[in-house]
C-alpha cells in the first residue's frame, strides 16, 4: 500500500472518495480510512494499493502521490 493524498468536497466519505476515484474496496486500506490532512483546502489523505495509486492519477484530483508508507517501528533493543 501507498499513501495518496486529493482533494474532495468538505466532509467527504471513505465511500464517496472510492466512488469519485474510482476505486473497488479491495483496492483501499479501509481501516486507514480517509484522513482530512487539510480542512481549508479539501486535502485528504488516502491508503491504496500501488497498483491504483498509478492508475487513478492523484494529480488529476488536485493531489499528489503514490507516496511510500513505511512501517513505523521503535529504535533500538525493546525496554
Amino acid at each position: 500500500m501507498v499513501l495518496i493524498t486529493v482533494r474532495l468536497p468538505p466532509r467527504a466519505t471513505l465511500e464517496q472518495a472510492t466512488r469519485r476515484l474510482g476505486l473497488r474496496d479491495e483496492e483501499v486500506d479501509t481501516g486507514y480510512d480517509l484522513v482530512l490532512i487539510d480542512p481549508r483546502s479539501g486535502l485528504y489523505g488516502l491508503r491504496v494499493t500501488e497498483a491504483a495509486a498509478h492508475r487513478i492519477s492523484p494529480a488529476s484530483c488536485g493531489g499528489t502521490g503514490p507516496h511510500s508508507d513505511p512501517r513505523i517501528e521503535p529504535y533500538g533493543p525493546p525496554r
